[in-house]
């Protein structure tokens, strides 16, 4: 149980001791409200449990506060508790069971920061989910970033997390896409190819059709064209799949599985939940259509399911997703990441999962804000393969994985991001990539020049500096970073904090000789320096970010 729960037991427990003692009226003690605090010298956690219990009870802040105090349990972990006005309680934790903390983290490694949360209830994150019709653009990184990062987080808090992309390989726009490789084809050969009104027109399809020019010859020229159309749309289909998981693998996501929109259609899943909406009331047949009247749980509209002519919409397609989701695999959890340009798809999609059965609270949309590209001031506006966006490719040609992991994430995801590419490959402290990832390797560093002292024997009891504990605190941040992150669906928290813990490190470094003349002191520090570095190991993990053991200082 992370420091910050056990204070609150303790401060709750508390209150229900004074109030069975009759010190304090029986009013609801929910919770004790220990949050950190911004000023060391007001402690290390505060509690604001007397100020919110105040007009209930009947009572001053200040004097709820003694009352509690009084019945406050020792732990070793506290070494005072005082009261600040107005009624604010102050915890101030124990040196001695800080310097323990360090032995802890370095004992736990790999898994320091690992949380139950979850209790391994089943989880499952659909992101990305771009169209394949053309090379991943950056905004579809930064949904990358997210998704992958979330789902570390999740796992590191004890969910069971599967990852899914969600294949749109039917409907109008793959018709589209179709038409346009179609028309590129036979240009290739000096044919005459018209690229549809809603169709495809970047380099990219180009570059496909002239693969599959390549690769087939004229042996789509001479054949019906509704056929060749679709033979020569399913291997440009397909092209693009295979670019879509090369740039991913590239990027470090990887996928438990690839959801085809087409099966919805081949399996009478779409035909499986309008069922089950119908059986639950919430059909209506207007004008040859089939409606789901969405409107009576909230919706601002109701929506089209199957078109007069039989023809399902995509509305139809993505309530039996989710129903393959929730009702057929038994997901406990679904979180679907999307770009800002799908927010009015939301509300509808949130009522089809109460219409079919399912808690509100177990679906959660995440929307991602754009991503401008820039080169200093100069914003990025065109890439060389793809015509009218930035690709993924492209940056991650520029300026690696790393840095575009943490740029996306630096940002909540309804922010939207400037990523400066210039920014990102310069070797300084600016560059907070750089900074980070110095931090670490500063790290491994200081540990291979110690020669041949093993870090782990050092005795904590012998940190007594207080650049020594200031680090220490920033490290026992790190599982309360993994709560906020996975509780609230932020992992943007986890490259604010990898930044302000270098940071600290880099203070301590200064302010304290490791290898010095003491070998008790410096053993110690040493056992400190290897605990900083299995927690920046481990929040660059959950980034999904690289943690090098050498770097060179620019």
């Amino acid at each position: 149980m992370l420091i910050r729960h056990q204070i609150a037991r303790l401060l709750r427990e508390a209150g229900e001791s004074a109030q069975v003692a009759g010190d304090l009226p029986a009013v609801a003690i929910d919770d004790a409200y220990v949050e950190r605090t911004n000023n060391a010298a007001r402690g290390d956690y505060a509690s604001s449990l007397p100020m919110r219990l105040a007009r209930a009870a009947g009572m001053p802040p200040a004097a709820i506060a003694e009352k509690v105090l009084r019945r406050v349990l020792p732990h070793s972990a506290i070494e005072r508790i005082e009261i600040a006005p107005p009624g604010f309680m102050n915890v101030t934790l124990s040196r001695d069971w800080l310097r323990s903390q360090v032995d802890a983290i370095v004992d736990a490694d790999d898994n320091f920061g690992r949380i139950e949360l979850g209790n391994g209830s089943r989880v499952q994150i659909e992101f990305v989910s771009a169209n394949p019709t053309g090379y991943l653009t950056a905004a579809s990184g930064r949904a990358g970033a997210l998704g992958d990062a979330l789902g570390n987080v999740l796992a590191f808090a004890g969910y069971q997390i599967e990852r899914e992309y969600y294949v749109n390989d039917a409907g109008s726009q793959v018709a589209a896409f179709y038409g346009s490789v179609w028309a590129r084809y036979r240009e290739v050969f000096g044919l005459n190819g018209t690229i549809p009104d809603n169709g495809y027109h970047g380099p990219a399809i180009r570059e496909i059709a002239g693969a599959i020019a390549e690769q087939h010859g004229r042996a789509f020229v001479e054949m019906d064209e509704a056929t060749a159309i679709e033979k020569v749309g399913r291997l440009g289909l397909d092209a693009v799949l295979i670019a879509i998981k090369e740039d991913l693998a590239r990027f470090g996501v990887t996928f438990d599985r690839w959801y085809s929109e087409e099966s919805l259609h081949q399996t009478r899943a779409i035909d499986a939940a309008v069922a089950h909406l119908r059986q639950r009331g919430f059909l209506a047949e207007r004008e040859g259509a089939i409606w789901f009247t969405s409107t009576d749980i909230g919706d601002e509209r109701d929506h089209v399911l199957v078109r007069s002519n039989g023809v399902p919409t995509y509305m139809a397609a993505d309530i039996a997703y989710h129903h393959d989701k929730f009702i057929v695999r038994g997901f406990d959890r679904v979180i679907d990441i999307w770009g800002a340009d799908h927010h009015g798809h939301v509300q509808g999609m949130v009522a089809s999962v109460e219409a079919l059965g399912v808690d509100r609270s177990r679906f959660t949309v995440l929307l991602h804000q754009m991503v401008t590209i820039k080169r200093g001031t100069e914003i990025v506006r065109m890439s060389k393969r793809a015509g009218d966006y930035v690709a993924l490719r492209d940056v991650l040609d520029e300026v690696g994985s790393d840095a575009c992991r943490y740029f996306f994430l630096a940002r909540t995801a309804n922010a939207h991001v400037d990523f400066d590419l210039e920014l990102a490959k310069r070797e300084s402290d600016d560059n907070p990539v750089y900074y980070v990832q110095y931090g670490h390797a500063r790290t491994a560093s200081i540990l291979r020049r110690a020669e041949g002292i093993d870090p782990r024997s050092g005795d904590t009891r012998h940190l007594s500096d207080d650049a020594e504990f200031t680090l220490i605190r920033k490290l026992l941040q790190f599982p309360e970073i993994v709560e906020v992150a996975a509780t609230m669906l932020e992992p943007h928290h986890l490259p604010h904090y990898a930044r302000e813990l270098a940071a600290t490190f880099s203070q301590f470094y200064e302010t304290c000789r490791v290898l010095g003349d003491d070998p008790d002191v410096t053993s110690a520090r040493l056992k400190l320096v290897l605990a900083t570095k299995v927690t920046l190991r481990n929040c660059l993990r959950l980034m999904g970010m690289s943690a090098p053991e050498r770097m060179d200082r620019g």
